[in-house]
């Protein structure tokens, strides 16, 4: 898939705020804070400020929508985890996902996770919550080029200790070096085929 166009649509935190084309799928980007979904999403679209990024934590706090070749839409979610946020303003994220999360839209979700950290209590309750809900959802582990072969296979070993996967069921990914992006995007256009 080639991404030739790429634009932002609009933010949104009430479900009668999202984008009104209920035809289009849905590429969601969920995880904790600061794990690069803003980052992916500039990378995907090889534009580097199309989603908003930053260093401090917990910058994205609505969910953004983004309209692909005119035809998908990718949605970059709140980050969850340590934002340095108030508790009430954490909540309500909590509710602005789960609102999204449910609600009725054609949507494949990608949960983001840090390579080099072992999935935390939030994100073990995040893949709960997906397959409890029956929404599809992909692995896409960020940061890859921050370990060696070695490091990887070692951390791999670790992450496997919590979450049971195939090295070829997820994605692994550096928005920094575009590793991983001809194949996410591939997969992307596939699913996106097969809901049409």
């Amino acid at each position: 898939m080639e991404i030739k166009k790429a634009e932002f649509i609009k933010s949104a935190v009430y479900a009668n705020e999202y984008p009104k084309f209920n035809n289009f799928t849905e590429f969601s980007f969920i995880g904790r804070s600061n794990v690069g979904k803003s980052s992916l999403i500039n990378s995907l679209t090889k534009r580097k400020n199309l989603a908003r990024t930053s260093k401090t934590p917990g910058r994205t706090q609505l969910i953004n929508y983004f309209l692909i070749n005119d035809k998908i839409h990718f949605v970059d979610l709140p980050g969850y985890g340590f934002a340095k946020v108030p508790q009430a303003v954490k909540k309500n994220w909590g509710k602005i996902i789960e609102d999204y999360l449910t609600s009725d839209r054609k949507k494949i979700v990608f949960l983001l996770l840090d390579l080099r950290r072992i999935p935390s209590n939030e994100d073990m309750e995040m893949l709960k919550w997906l397959e409890h809900f029956e929404i599809e959802y992909y692995i896409i582990f960020t940061k890859s080029d921050k370990l060696s072969n070695n490091e990887k296979f070692k951390q791999l070993k670790e992450i496997k200790k919590k979450l049971v996967f195939d090295n070829e069921d997820v994605f692994f990914y550096s928005s920094l070096k575009n590793t991983g992006r001809e194949e996410l995007l591939k997969f992307i256009e596939e699913k996106t085929q097969n809901y049409e």
